[in-house]
């Protein structure tokens, strides 16, 4: 192992009267910094900016049940799992959950205010990316999700004295139990993701510029099929600690040859994969012209009389 990543946790941090995990604080940042790349799309485009903040406030209320709910079915043959731990704010939460649910949230209000679909999930693609970008800080700050056993660069080696997360307290150890003065080196699966998504970030940029045959939705379905794939591969990194019930047990579950996550993660590749070639097939080539169709303001002109 050439080296590994090695910092204290920060599971709490001290504003004054108030204790804020890091955690929360930066999946809230996420969901801005991807709301105001939004809306500056959309403003770019002539679309009504006002309607896209109404969409974003159902987005985000359906974000946060998305995030809770969609950690259930992993977790139904559970023994001793019940309604409690369905309903309760103690459980796990899921970022493709949280995505789940604020594209659902998002697109019955689109509908309810007959505002065309493909179009705004186009605008909302490079802000889900940088979501996953700015949201896993608060993963890395509290040092979540961490996998397997490796000797691999980026991997997160823990000390003693460490205060990991309670998924992980079992990965902690004493100076007395430590090896070569080291609990152990696991896979650092949100910083990978968070790697993975800023790369994504770039790329849908650099296609909303240069993609000129496009069909409105496409985009979209390159955030979905791109993001659903690279969480399906990197959670092969979780995969045989989510297996084991011994000391690098993690939050999720394992059904049949993929973890929770993973089996999200391929449904979300699927539906990005069909997007596309729905979009290909019922859909026009973005252009200025058609988005004066689809409820973009003209460009006004002035004219000389």
């Amino acid at each position: 192992m050439i080296a590994a990543i090695s910092y204290k946790p920060i599971p709490l941090v001290e504003v004054g009267p108030l204790s804020l995990s890091l955690h929360g604080v930066f999946a809230a940042a996420g969901f801005a910094a991807g709301a105001v790349l939004m809306i500056r799309a959309v403003k770019a485009r002539r679309f009504d900016q006002e309607a896209v903040q109404s969409v974003l406030t159902w987005a985000l209320i359906a974000a946060l049940l998305g995030a809770r709910l969609f950690t259930v079915p992993a977790h139904l043959g559970d023994t001793g799992y019940g309604f409690g731990d369905i309903v309760g704010l103690a459980g796990d939460f899921s970022i493709l959950g949280g995505y789940a649910g604020g594209v659902i949230g998002g697109v019955l209000r689109l509908r309810m205010l007959d505002m065309n679909v493909p179009v705004h999930l186009d605008f909302a693609a490079a802000g889900m990316a940088i979501g996953a970008v700015v949201g896993r800080i608060g993963d890395l700050a509290i040092v979540e999700h961490l996998g397997s056993p490796t000797s691999f660069f980026l991997g997160y080696t823990v000390k003693p004295g460490y205060d990991l997360p309670p998924q992980h307290q079992a990965l902690e150890c004493t100076v007395e139990s430590a090896v070569d003065g080291i609990c152990g080196t696991f896979h650092h699966t949100a910083l990978y993701d968070m790697l993975g998504a800023a790369v994504l970030l770039g790329v849908l940029i650099w296609l909303a510029r240069a993609w000129t045959q496009s069909h409105y939705g496409q985009l979209f379905g390159v955030w979905a099929l791109w993001y659903g794939l690279q969480r399906f591969l990197i959670d092969f990194t979780r995969l045989d600690a989510a297996e084991e019930t011994g000391r690098s047990v993690i939050a999720d579950s394992v059904i049949g040859p993929f973890t929770g996550s993973q089996w999200g993660a391929l449904i979300t590749a699927a539906l990005g994969a069909g997007l596309i070639w729905w979009a290909r097939v019922k859909m026009p080539v973005v252009s200025a012209e058609t988005d004066v169709t689809l409820g973009a303001k003209p460009i006004e002109t002035n004219r000389a009389d």
